[in-house]
């Protein structure tokens, strides 16, 4: 969410910068103006209204023991009182637009982000070159195949079109590097985290998914109550409502998280033909970096984030590229926005396996999580996440790149430990 004194200072920046993300905002923003100026005018009336009954309520006694008629007195104290209630109910409804047109709003973006979409992304440095072969290379989903590291056929009658099954070295495969990544993040000092991953509304309306983006979850129902849950898109949802509606004090931050899980999207729409097999479905495994700074500390974190993921790239011998998105690429609740992107030989092109973004503190305002600084000043704190790593487009990277002319699969050396082999061979 956005601070409503910074919307007021500074109206036209506001709108020219939420403009660079594709929102026109003018009719929002004067709206949003317009009914805090009118909230805050009823809030001042009613209180003087009320302050007003009490003068009035203390004049009782004196009247009655003077032997005077306090009948105007009860008169003009229901008078108040309904005047009083009357604006209370309008002020509960001018909260409510006010708050649905606040919670629409996304975040700014940086000053230095280019206007525009994905046409407009900047690609800031590259790593390694493009693998070259040989031979006449196979796609990841053939070579997943014929080794029998992805059942998709029978991935596809469990559970429909954008699922898929292990099996044998591929689900061993796929967890060690979810252990590649957690060990490397836990050396770092990261604390390990395990969500739920069924969450509750208020999740999303923190992260800042909620309500544009609603449609876009698995919605769970639940017989015994009204709550709506969801299946987590992303350990982020669950990461940024930790410290919901908490204050910590200067000396706990930097809170730096990383956490498991697996993520399930809805996919709108059908999947390109260079987009098959695990590159883009319902569900898949993700290791996702968080953290809580100070405000000051928020660009030294992303950039520690962004550095992070890299080298986990750069571990598994990829050639990868670190793109910094545009203003309307970044998603709704971000201010900053670099993706790291691999090469799929296949595609032709370069895939994001990881997205590191810094909200600064718009989802720290929609959960109330504060921080105390040593002088006794609150206020909120910054949030930031990264993937560290999404698996499914990793492995079919990773078989690609290192196929072998007899379709075996050389193992990158990190590793090596948790598969004990060095080539995965046909069966």
């Amino acid at each position: 969410m956005l601070d409503i004194k910074y919307i007021k200072e500074n109206p036209a920046e506001v709108i020219e910068r939420l403009a660079l993300k594709g929102k026109d905002a003018a009719n929002e923003i004067n709206e949003i103006l317009r009914l805090d100026a009118e909230r805050r005018a009823l809030i001042s009336e009613t209180e003087t209204l009320k302050a007003e009954q009490n003068r009035t309520s203390k004049l009782v006694p004196q009247y009655k023991k003077e032997g005077k008629d306090v009948a105007p007195i009860f008169e003009k104290m229901k008078e108040l009182s309904n005047t009083a209630k009357a604006n209370d109910e309008k002020i509960k409804e001018i909260e409510a637009k006010y708050n649905d047109l606040m919670l629409g709003l996304p975040n700014l973006p940086d000053r230095d982000l280019k206007p525009g979409g994905k046409e407009n992304n900047e690609p800031l440095r590259y790593f390694g070159e493009p693998h070259k072969f040989d031979f006449e290379p196979k796609n990841h989903v053939d070579l997943c195949t014929d080794l029998g590291l992805i059942d998709y056929e029978r991935g596809t009658k469990l559970s429909g079109s954008g699922f898929w099954i292990y099996r044998g070295m591929g689900s061993r495969l796929e967890w060690a590097l979810l252990n590649y990544f957690i060990d490397t993040h836990i050396s770092d000092g990261y604390e390990l985290i395990l969500p739920p991953h069924m969450l509750e509304y208020e999740c999303g309306l923190t992260a800042g998914q909620f309500p544009k983006f609603a449609d876009e979850v698995y919605k769970i129902e639940n017989p015994t109550d009204n709550r709506m849950r969801y299946m987590l898109p992303t350990a982020e949802a669950a990461l940024a409502s930790l410290y919901r509606n908490e204050i910590l004090t200067e000396a706990d931050l930097p809170k730096k998280l990383v956490s498991y899980t697996p993520c399930f999207r809805r996919e709108a729409g059908s999947y390109r033909s260079d987009e098959r097999g695990m590159v883009r479905g319902h569900q898949f495994n993700k290791v996702e970096m968080f953290q809580y700074t100070l405000p000051e500390k928020s660009d030294e974190a992303f950039e520690e984030l962004v550095t992070k993921a890299e080298n986990l790239v750069k571990g598994l011998g990829f050639h990868f590229r670190t793109v910094k998105l545009a203003a309307e690429d970044c998603s709704a609740s971000m201010s900053r926005t670099y993706d790291i992107e691999i090469n799929i030989p296949s595609m032709n092109g370069y895939k994001e396996v990881s997205s590191v973004s810094n909200a600064r503190d718009y989802q720290a305002r929609r959960g109330m999580a504060r921080v105390r600084r040593a002088d006794g000043h609150i206020e909120y704190m910054h949030t930031l996440n990264g993937s560290g790593l999404a698996t499914s487009r990793i492995l079919p990277a990773l078989v690609e790149q290192n196929q072998n002319a007899d379709g075996s699969v050389t193992v990158p050396e990190v590793l090596r430990k948790y598969l004990g082999c060095d080539v995965i061979k046909k069966q």
